[in-house]
C-alpha cells in the first residue's frame, strides 16, 4: 500500500487552527461594504443537470462574467424538483452576492402554479438579468415518418387511442406545458404518454435512442442532433422562422395561429440582495452577453443571447408569471 507523505507541521497547525479563524472571518466579510464585490469567487447554481439549457447558458456566459468580475465563477449544478433545489439553495444563502442562481422559466414561472405545495416561492429571489432566450422546436425521432405539421397530426391520430410517447424535460415545465398547450389546441383530447425527465440532458439521451418519439426542445440544444439526422424539427414556437433553422416553419406557417412559447434563462440573487450588488451583477452580466464568442454560439444554434436591464427582466419575469398562470390553469398541469 503507498504511504501519503506527512504533512508539514505548519500545514498541521494551520489546519487546526482553520476552524477557529472561520467564524471571525464569515464576520468580517458580513461587515464589508458591497462596494467591495466581489472579492473572492461567485458560485452559479444551476438547478438541472449538466446537458440542459440553463446549464448551457452558464457555460457560455461563464467565461465572460469571470472576466467582467475579476473572480472565477463556477458552476455548481444542483438538480432536482424541477429546478427548486437548486433555486431554494440560493433563496436561503447569505445575500452577499458570492452565490447566485441561473435559473429558467419553468422554475420561476410555472412551478408556482404547478407545484403548490412546493413549501417557498422563487418569486421571492431577486432577479438581475436575462442569460439568453429562445422559442422552442417541435421535434421528432428521425425514425418517425413525418416532416410536415399535417403529417404529424396524421400520424399522431393513427396512435390513438393509445396515444404518442411525447418526453419533457421536466413535469411540469416549459417543455411540458408547451406539449399540452399543442394537446388543447389540436381538440379532440388525444392521448400524449408524458415521459418526465430531471432535464434536457437526460431526456435528448433517450430521446435519439428512441425510448419516445416527440418532445419540445429549445433550438440550441437539438441543433447538433438535427444535423447528423438523428432528429427532426417540425416547426418553431416563434413569430418568424430562425436563422439557425431557415427550412423549419413558424408554427403560424404550420397552421397554429398564435401558437407562441418562448424560453428564457436568467440571473438570480438571494432574498435581501442589496441593490448595489444587484446592479454590479447586471452590469457584468450585460458585458458577458456583449462576447461576440458567446453571441456567435447562442445564434448559431438558434438562441438569443440576453442582456438589459434589472427593471426589465423583473416585469418579463411577473408578465410570464402571469400568463403562463392562466395556462396551466386551463390545462390542468401538475408537476408530478
Amino acid at each position: 500500500m503507498t504511504r501519503c507523505p506527512a504533512l508539514p507541521r505548519r500545514a498541521v497547525l494551520g489546519l487546526a487552527a482553520a476552524p477557529l479563524a472561520a467564524p471571525g472571518l464569515a464576520r468580517a466579510q458580513a461587515g464589508r461594504s458591497p462596494g467591495t464585490w466581489p472579492e473572492r469567487p461567485v458560485t452559479l447554481v444551476v438547478g438541472f443537470p449538466p446537458g440542459g439549457q440553463t446549464d448551457l447558458a452558464a457555460r457560455v456566459l461563464q467565461s465572460g462574467l469571470q472576466v467582467a468580475l475579476g473572480q472565477p465563477a463556477p458552476i455548481d449544478n444542483r438538480a432536482g424538483a424541477g429546478g427548486n433545489i437548486g433555486t431554494e439553495q440560493v433563496l436561503r444563502a447569505r445575500p452577499d452576492g458570492y452565490t447566485l442562481c441561473v435559473g429558467n422559466a419553468g422554475t420561476f414561472v410555472l412551478n408556482p402554479h404547478t407545484m403548490p405545495g412546493m413549501g417557498f416561492d422563487p418569486l421571492d429571489l431577486v432577479p438581475i438579468g436575462l442569460m439568453l432566450q429562445s422559442p422552442l422546436l417541435l421535434m421528432v425521432h428521425a425514425g418517425i415518418p413525418v416532416r410536415t405539421f399535417p403529417e404529424w397530426l396524421a400520424w399522431m391520430k393513427a396512435q390513438q387511442p393509445g396515444g404518442i410517447d411525447v418526453g419533457t424535460t421536466s413535469a411540469g415545465g416549459i417543455a411540458h406545458a408547451a406539449a399540452e398547450k399543442l394537446r388543447t389546441r389540436i381538440g379532440g383530447n388525444p392521448t400524449f404518454n408524458l415521459v418526465h425527465y430531471r432535464g434536457s440532458g437526460p431526456a435528448l439521451q433517450d430521446f435519439i435512442a428512441g425510448r419516445y418519439q416527440t418532445q419540445f426542445e429549445a433550438p440550441s440544444l437539438v441543433h447538433g442532433f438535427v444535423q447528423e439526422g438523428r432528429l427532426r424539427p417540425i416547426f418553431v414556437t416563434a413569430p418568424t422562422r430562425l436563422a439557425a433553422f431557415p427550412d423549419v416553419p413558424t408554427a403560424e406557417e404550420a397552421g397554429l395561429p398564435g401558437f407562441h412559447v418562448a424560453a428564457w434563462v436568467g440571473l438570480f440573487g438571494p432574498r435581501g440582495l442589496p441593490a448595489e450588488i444587484v446592479q454590479k451583477a447586471n452590469a457584468a452580466l450585460n458585458r458577458a452577453c456583449q462576447d461576440p464568442v458567446a453571441k456567435q454560439r447562442l445564434a448559431e444554434r438558434g438562441d438569443e443571447i440576453g442582456g438589459g436591464t434589472v427593471e426589465e427582466f423583473a416585469a418579463r419575469v411577473r408578465r410570464d408569471h402571469a400568463e403562463w398562470g392562466a395556462i396551466v390553469r386551463e390545462a390542468g398541469i401538475r408537476a408530478e
